[in-house]
């Protein structure tokens, strides 16, 4: 298929890192040339955005990973997410879970995953690892224009948190080129390389933090940190088209992407051609049905009973495809929330192994606070959980609440019947993660582009109920200005309310490594919607 593409694809044979800021990606890079493996490189590249992107991840928030294993053609899946803290019971929150302030953190998961990660396939030393971030943090470096925009965009916010300014900032707005250091950051990262997980989650960061909290109003005892731990499990996986999509488990919403692509499959999208009103109708359509399964079922496996099995199996999916009318679209959808911040990016080495690695703080700048004296910018995870009791997502301590958050790779069969990496790939945008995961896929798989036409193809998001008073809401399904007018019109010939976005507006930056079935080369793509880049040697 012949589609236009404003960057060329990155290709290299000894490993590639894609990601959403150019800094990062070297740091990551660095580690890779010097012999460093794909967990030490997503290491290093991990703690350099939580420097030089924080408004989108930090220490203080959580991450998702699938690891492909070379050696073994096996997969794994780490939850990086963290607990409410024991005194977070409902009755604490008389007027909803708060958006903003202390109240609304969660345990903050990134820092142990780390070691998680490291301990099973690392093979530098931490110290070495986040070198590059200390460096960043303390030696500063320039803050670019979409940093400032971030911060620009978000001002109201930083008046009512002047601390987290100060901490991230220096105090003031920043403006492209200005030097940005961070030297409370820069001392926990230290404490980090030196200490271990264990300096942040018993050590003298947790001291600091628990101490603030309990002078803030927040709900963080010394326990809540103490027992935190990364889980390690198999990944979620469905078949599509000859291959094997591996996704995150329960707490994290990749079931959602994995069910949209089981209803689409029995549909012949190439034949309806891509980006046309039937086919994004019928993306839709799937888009719809399974975020209403992610809110009647989803919520922390420890404590709820998710059943994946049948949410998962093709008959599911046979029976919800029934239900598309693929001349109307449908009023009756689920309610849901788009447009939070995170970060994505991928790794790959020269043994062939890879890592789909996502983090964020949820909402732009997190819950707004930054503990005294550690720079560590804490996530509003807590926002995610419902104080419906029927609900399987609602609060209790200890439980973690679901993750928009999502990272997925593709495997297909390879020599001997083992499982061969095909694409690592990823994206940040909240609820918009899963949509954006489904077209890009399919951009691939159904319409063969390739790794940078397939991020840059022009893309769809639904959601985000509007209505006038007194009327019913309706969701919008909002349209980058490059989808063609005929297919703009034809979609509200359909029944949708379409939004218009800018031409390269949409709320995902995608990030996109496929693996050549004979030689193994890396070809990977990076998002025109973002400043960062692919790179590779």
């Amino acid at each position: 298929m012949s589609v236009s593409q404003h960057r060329g694809v990155v290709v290299a044979q000894n490993g590639i890192v894609a990601a959403s800021q150019p800094l990062a990606v070297s740091a990551g890079l660095n580690v890779l040339m010097r012999g460093g493996s794909f967990a030490d490189a997503a290491i290093a590249t991990s703690a350099a955005l939580c420097v030089t992107e924080p408004y989108a991840s930090q220490i203080g928030g959580d991450a998702f990973i699938v690891v492909y294993d070379a050696k073994t053609g096996t997969t794994t899946a780490l939850n990086g997410s963290g607990i409410a803290p024991q005194a977070a019971t409902p009755d604490r929150f008389p007027n909803g879970m708060p958006l903003r302030g202390l109240p609304a953190a969660a345990v903050p998961g990134l820092v142990d995953a780390w070691f998680t990660l490291h301990a099973r396939w690392g093979t530098q030393p931490i110290p070495e690892l986040l070198a590059t971030a200390i460096s960043y943090a303390s030696e500063g470096f320039p803050a670019g224009y979409r940093y400032s925009q971030a911060f620009a965009n978000n001002a109201a916010l930083l008046r009512d948190f002047p601390e987290t300014l100060a901490a991230l900032g220096g105090g003031v707005m920043p403006q492209p080129g200005r030097i940005i250091k961070q030297p409370d950051l820069a001392w926990t990262l230290r404490q980090i390389a030196e200490g271990g997980r264990d300096a942040f989650y018993e050590g003298p960061v947790a001291e600091r933090i628990v101490r603030h909290s309990e002078q803030n109003g927040g709900l963080f005892a010394k326990e809540d940190f103490a027992g935190h731990r990364t889980q390690v499990s198999d990944p979620i996986k469905t078949t599509y088209r000859g291959y094997t999509v591996h996704g995150q488990p329960p707490v994290s919403q990749g079931m959602i992407l994995l069910e949209e692509l089981n209803i689409v499959e029995g549909f012949d999208l190439a034949a309806l051609g891509h980006n046309s009103p039937e086919s994004v109708h019928l993306q839709v359509a799937a888009k719809q049905l399974a975020f209403a399964d992610r809110y009647a079922y989803l919520g922390d496996p420890r404590r709820v009973s998710v059943p994946l099995e049948t949410l998962l199996s093709k008959a599911f999916a046979a029976e919800r495809r029934r239900q598309i009318d693929p001349d109307r679209a449908s009023e009756t959808v689920a309610p849901g929330q788009i447009g939070h911040d995170t970060t994505y990016f991928c790794v790959t080495d020269r043994e062939g192994n890879a890592v789909s690695f996502i983090q964020s703080v949820f909402w732009g700048f997190g819950c707004g606070i930054v503990a005294d004296g550690t720079g560590v910018l804490f996530n509003n995870r807590m926002n995610g959980f419902s104080l419906d009791p029927s609900s399987p997502n609602v609060l209790a301590p200890g439980k973690r609440p679901i993750h928009t958050l999502n990272a997925y790779l593709v495997t297909r069969e390879g020599a001997g019947g083992r499982d061969a990496l095909a694409f690592v790939g990823g994206t940040p945008g909240g609820d918009i993660q899963v949509q954006s995961n489904l077209q890009v896929l399919c951009n691939v798989i159904d319409y063969g582009m390739n790794p940078q036409q397939a991020v840059e193809a022009p893309r769809w998001q639904h959601g985000g109920a509007v209505g006038e008073p007194g009327e019913p809401a309706h969701e919008v399904l909002a349209v980058e200005e490059r989808f063609p007018l005929e297919t703009r019109q034809a979609l509200e010939r359909l029944g949708y309310r379409l939004e218009i976005l800018g031409p390269w507006a949409h709320g995902s930056s995608y990030q996109l490594v496929a693996i050549h079935p004979e030689t193994g080369a890396y070809l990977a793509g990076s998002d025109s919607r973002c400043d960062g880049h692919a790179a590779g040697f």
